[in-house]
Formats: C-alpha cells, structure tokens, sequence
C-alpha cells in the first residue's frame, strides 16, 4: 500500500460538494443540516498530548477546520482517562457541538457515552480507534491488524526467519493494541514459527516498554534480533536509550544490529530511519485522522450517508456491527524503497509523508 500525494485544500472543496467517490459515495444530499455560516459546530476531544503522533494530530485540527467549514468549539483533552472523556463529552455538548470527534483509548468503557449520544442525536466520530460497541456515525483510522502484519513481514523477511523478536504491545483495552498484537503473533506462528516472541504489555507507556526490554535482554544475555514497537511516539525514545546503554545500538550491517520497526511516522522514527538506528515504520497519517474526522462530522450534521466500498482519497469504507469505517493508507516506511513479504515500502525521506512536513 503506497502512500498518494497529500489532499490539498482543492480536492477537499471537490470533497465537500460531493461524496466520497464510487462505492464509498454519499447516498443523500442533507441539506443544510441547521448550520450558520461559519459551518456546523463541532466539538474535538484530544485523547492525549504526551506523545509526537498526537501531539501532531492535536496541532492539525484546528487547521483541518477551517478548511473543511467547520465551527471548531474549543478542544478537551481526556489524557487517556475515560472519565474524563465522559466529561469532556458533556462539556462539549452542553456548549452546543452538533457532532463530536474522538478517540477513545479504552475502546470498551465508551459505549455508554456512545449511546446517551445518540438518543441526543449527536453523531459521533471516533478517530484512530473503534469502539466496541456503541453507535458512531464513521470511524476514521487505518486498518491496524495490517499495521501488525506489516511489522511481522518486515521482521521476518529481514531476519530470514529466526531469531528472537520482541514486541511492545499497546494497551490490550484497546482495539487498536488488540488488532496490532493478534494480527502480529497470527504472522509469526504462521509464516516464521523458527522466530521466538517475547510479548511485553506496555499500556502504551513507554517506562513498561523500557523495563520490559531490559528483562529480556537480561535474560537472553542481549541475544535478540528484533524488536516490533507498536508506537514509536511513546516506545521510540527509551528504546534507544535502552540499547545505547548496553552498546547494542549498532547501524545495518553490523552483526550485532537490531532490526527494529515501529508504528506512527513521526518525525523522529523518519529521522531515525534515515540515521540507522531503526529500520521501519508504518505511518499513520496523523494529518489526514484529522482531515477526516472533522469532514465526516460535517457530513454528519448534513444528514449524508456513507456505502461501504472505495473512496476517491486512497482509502476503503467497511461495514461494521455499528457504524462504518473509513480505513485510510498507511504505508510501510523504509530507508530505501523495498519490497518485504506481501508488503512494498516507501522511502524515508518521501516529502509525501506527514512526518516530513
């Protein structure tokens, strides 16, 4: 899956006079939804700010507004804490918002929330992650069970099939840690059941992440091959020190080189590439969850609908059990384009990519 070039303010002006293209078109015309001038009001609740990538999707929102045409409330941020997303959730609505966007980090404890929302008819968007149950009008992220089969061919092909891989696992609370876990171990036992995981639940924090690796390494005497971080903003930085400190920060090449691939495509993991301390990452495109979000949510207030199938922005809309999900590209990141099981890469230093912007 090769990332396209960025959407620019055209193609979202085409955007927002029509549907998404082919099967995934708009099957209403919605009229003006009740919004003023300055757009529908929407209501934004920031899942987190103590990492890149979301500090990064936290900084595009308020641009993405103004070019979809929407009147941006001020954002909350729930700093992974569902109760105060409950919270957030009633400020926003209290002020007025006729749609939400979130992200909810434990995918499971928002259906309540989800449900006292739509007996108040107020659609919702939820970006990154998809809620167990619960109605959401659209779910914008990218297919995160491919982001742990990227990481597991990568690793295998890379290491021919042996050695021993540690994997960083998300929080399990989360669809996102669930989908990336199992989709990753399902690879290995089937394609490279000669590589040994060593499986480390982290809760997205990167202290676990550290830990976690030093007792490995402690106990395989610092024999590991490779290592899966399924978020770089949060696993990246003590990761490296780890290695740094046992002098196993070692550049391609160098038979005692880790091969690490990460998730997010921030800025640092593209550096990082580029430098040899990591070898891959898949890019979540922290600009266009934004972009996205916030144009369903407009759609949202107009009354549109949504087909499962294509859309004309390199993207595939699916069925859910409720809701829909729009699964935008998330290519695998590379230092020099290559090909790695089923997968191609795209190089590090691609301007397209929103870690370079």
């Amino acid at each position: 899956m090769r990332q396209t070039t960025r959407i620019g303010v055209l193609l979202l002006s085409a955007a927002l006079a029509a549907a998404c293209g082919g099967n995934g078109g708009d099957g209403g015309d919605g009229g003006d939804g009740g919004t003023g001038a300055g757009g529908p009001r929407v209501g934004v609740d920031f899942p987190r700010a103590d990492t890149d990538f979301w500090n990064a999707y936290n900084r595009y929102v308020p641009g993405k507004a103004a070019q979809v045409g929407v009147d941006l409330l001020p954002p909350t941020n729930s700093a992974n804490d569902i109760q105060k997303l409950v919270s957030n959730t009633q400020t926003l609505t209290s002020r007025g918002a006729r749609a939400i966007v979130m992200a909810p980090q434990d995918t499971a404890a928002i259906a309540p929330t989800l449900n006292q929302l739509e007996q108040k008819k107020i659609p919702v968007v939820s970006v990154d992650t998809r809620p167990d149950t619960g109605k959401v009008y659209m779910v914008v992220r990218a297919d995160n069970r491919a982001y742990g089969t990227k990481a597991c061919e990568f690793l295998g092909t890379t290491l021919k099939g042996r050695g021993n891989v540690v994997e960083f696992q998300g929080a399990l609370t989360s669809i996102n840690g669930r989908d990336r876990s199992e989709a990753f171990k399902d690879c290995m036992t089937r394609k490279y059941p000669e590589i040994k995981l060593f499986e480390i639940p982290t809760d997205w924090e990167g202290t676990k992440a550290s830990a976690g690796l030093t007792t490995v390494l402690a106990q395989t005497g610092n024999n590991i091959q490779g290592i899966y971080l399924q978020a770089g903003g949060a696993f990246l930085a003590p990761t490296l020190q780890v290695l740094r400190q046992k002098n196993l920060l070692v550049p391609p090449g160098d038979p005692k080189h880790i091969a690490i691939v990460s998730n997010d495509g921030i800025k640092a993991e593209l550096d990082a590439i580029k430098a040899g301390d990591i070898d891959a990452t898949v890019s979540q495109p922290a600009d266009a969850y934004a972009q996205w979000g916030l144009y369903y949510a407009k759609a949202a207030v107009e009354g549109r609908t949504f087909q499962p199938g294509r859309t004309d922005h390199d993207s595939t809309i699916i069925a859910l059990p409720n809701g829909l999900e729009d699964q935008l590209a998330a290519p695998l990141v590379t230092k020099n384009p290559g090909t790695f099981g089923e997968y191609s890469s795209v190089a590090a230093g691609d301007a397209a990519l929103w870690g370079n912007q």
